[in-house]
């Protein structure tokens, strides 16, 4: 069988994925290369519009290449950018945000804002970790899956994670192996609060006395707290005595918010209060305003809108996180505002949330987007709305109905770096009616 030819070709972008993308014939998708370099690769995986490649050699390199800083980058598949530079990364997201909003909307923002970033190493403080027992090399392994496979990567450390879980995969490892239950642990669920870190063991059968004791003791040695998880949600219990609530502090807005640790929370705290910063900025709504925060989750905008002197209504799917967002409110004297669980992707008309005017709406919707609420938003009339999106490609969708059905112009958009070296993408966006004046507002988008 004749070996694969080897080709050389110009990178022109990066896909989704962070593959470079090169036009040789076919289109050929290159893991490694970045664009502007000239690579030598070989086709591996041939498909009907494009082919895959593997990366043979870097003919040229481009000046935004960098040196990961993780040992384990090209097989572990939580990162897929390490090996270009922070700032090319941001210029990479705006620049695929840009084609979205052209391609799938036929949209062009009046302007541009400033990409934001925040930190971008050991900034994860959400994630979720496999685990799994190998036979075949008689131990355990924790962290992510290998890039474009099933298996388990074999991490000693992770360089985006915080601190302290950064340094726990292998001691975790080590642990696990100790436990009778080895084999029936499948998941570890992180969440790193500001005052504690607490990994949720999702554990199939029960632990013995035995395998407690050793619990106890790595968490007493690694300040962390341990619980188990058998089934749902409902199911999660802390291994001893519960400890004190985990929270997270917006500092600006003098607002603390205690979560539970199967809660979603934005994963990069740092970035998370420059978002919210900003957002309010943008939305630029304050006393004598009514707001309608979408997808409000604990309150992460609510509470902050709220303290500015808004008055925020808050809608959220998951009631728990509907009871823990007023419990927070009630927390930080904010008791003003208001929550609803309300499915937003069947909005009831005559649902009491969507009474009465709002001056300003704040959408932070999930990966799906928000397609079946934005209607009813069009008919609240707000004179201006600031949308929050994780997924470039709804977000275009969902902007291409408010501006060519519902007559919103987008005054404004740019790229959140939430997820630095990772191919997941936040953005924001600033719309107002296509008519309605700018004297209205308190702040020009």
């Amino acid at each position: 069988m004749n070996a694969v030819p080897e080709e050389e070709g110009l990178v022109a972008a990066l896909n989704h994925d962070a593959e470079g993308v090169v036009r040789a014939g076919k289109t050929v998708f290159v893991p490694g290369a970045l664009p502007g370099e000239r690579v030598r690769f070989r086709r591996r995986r041939p498909q009907k519009q494009f082919d895959y490649a593997d990366l043979v050699e870097i003919v040229s390199r481009s000046s935004d290449r960098v040196t990961p800083r993780c040992s384990h980058f090209g097989i572990c598949g939580g990162c897929a950018l390490q090996h270009l530079s922070p700032a090319a990364q941001l210029l990479a997201r705006e620049q695929e945000l840009r084609e979205n909003l052209q391609r799938i909307a036929q949209i062009e923002p009046e302007r541009w804002l400033p990409p934001l970033s925040g930190p971008v190493w050991n900034y994860r403080r959400r994630a979720r970790l496999g685990v799994k027992d190998v036979g075949k090399k008689g131990r355990v392994l924790v962290g992510f899956r290998e890039r474009s496979k099933p298996y388990i990567a074999d991490l000693t450390r992770c360089e985006i994670l915080a601190e302290p879980v950064a340094s726990l995969l292998e001691p975790l490892a080590r642990l696990i192996e100790k436990l009778t239950v080895r084999a029936q642990l499948p998941q570890i669920e992180v969440a790193v609060a500001d005052n504690a870190t607490a990994l949720v063991l999702r554990i199939l059968q029960p632990i013995t006395t035995a395998d407690r004791e050793l619990l106890a003791e790595f968490a007493k040695t690694h300040a962390v707290e341990f619980l188990l998880q058998s089934g749902g949600p409902q199911t999660v219990t802390p291994l001893a005595e519960a400890g004190a609530p985990l929270y997270y502090r917006l500092e600006e807005f003098a607002v603390t918010l205690e979560f539970q640790p199967l809660d979603f929370v934005q994963v990069n705290g740092g970035l998370n209060a420059l978002m919210i910063h900003q957002a309010l900025d943008l939305l630029g709504a304050g006393p004598g305003d009514r707001v309608l925060d979408l997808f409000c989750g604990l309150g992460n905008f609510s509470l902050p809108l709220a303290r500015r002197g808004a008055e925020v209504v808050g809608v959220e799917g998951d009631e728990g996180l509907v009871n823990r967002a007023r419990a927070n409110a009630a927390r930080n004297g904010l008791p003003d505002s208001s929550f609803f669980s309300a499915d937003l992707t069947q909005p009831d008309p005559d649902a009491r949330w969507l009474q009465g005017g709002y001056s300003h709406v704040l959408l932070d919707p999930p990966r799906a987007g928000a397609r079946e609420v934005l209607a009813a938003i069009a008919r609240l009339a707000p004179r201006r709305i600031v949308y929050v999106s994780c997924h470039p490609g709804t977000l275009a969708r969902d902007l291409g109905e408010l501006t060519q059905l519902h007559g919103y112009v987008v005054r404004a958009a740019g790229v959140l770096d939430m997820f630095p070296h990772t191919t997941h993408m936040e953005s924001m966006v600033v719309l107002e009616p296509r008519r309605s004046p700018r004297a209205r507002t308190r702040t020009a988008a």
